[in-house]
């Protein structure tokens, strides 16, 4: 057994994988799930809102394990994480920055800031807080699969300006409590905390 396995295989850890768009970081989720050695549930976020994005979701979903648990969730993650956690269990959430997405349209906080309101989002700001509060306390294993979406230029819309801040906060907030965190660049992983 190689040591990036033994690794996996910590009765309770807390696992964040970044990357781009087309990284590999869920690839290597999956793949580090798989050599946990323990059941495997799939937590995804994703809506399919268009067929662009159906395509999407049919591509992972082709990839995973046919044994593999799967439960949609696009809001309330961390119910969902208290509920499905065990110990003798990996909980693989693909994705935060889809998550994140989700909260934020379905409140108003997108339309504040582009309307150049200010922003309250109780939902965003609950939704997170809960997670925060629940990850330490999980039996068992949870990775957690989100973009990094800061490495460009600041956006020029304020709704993009205020989704690009809010996931840069939830990916450091993430990354404070996680034992392993990865940034994955052309399918590469780089781990930066481990």
């Amino acid at each position: 057994m190689g040591p990036g396995i033994a690794f996996c295989n910590n009765p309770r850890m807390i696992e964040l994988i970044l990357g781009g768009a087309r990284s590999g970081k869920s690839a290597l989720a999956e793949q580090r799930a798989a050599e946990s050695g323990l059941a495997v549930c799939y937590v995804a976020t994703a809506q399919a809102g268009d067929a662009e994005m159906a395509r999407r979701i049919a591509h992972h979903r082709s990839r995973r394990a046919a044994h593999w648990t799967l439960v949609e969730e696009p809001l309330h993650l961390a119910a969902t994480l208290v509920e499905q956690a065990a110990a003798d269990r990996c909980l693989l959430v693909d994705c935060l920055t889809l998550w994140l997405s989700n909260l934020l349209h379905a409140g108003v906080a997108a339309r504040q800031a582009e309307s150049g309101e200010d922003v309250a989002c109780p939902l965003l700001a609950f939704e997170t807080s809960a997670l925060l509060d629940c990850l330490p306390h999980l039996p068992g294993r949870v990775i957690l699969v989100a973009n990094e979406v800061g490495l460009g230029i600041v956006p020029l819309g304020a709704a993009t300006r205020l989704f690009v801040d809010d996931a840069g906060r939830l990916n450091q907030a993430i990354a404070r409590i996680a034992q392993r965190v990865s940034f994955v660049a052309a399918g590469l992983p780089l781990e930066l905390k481990a």
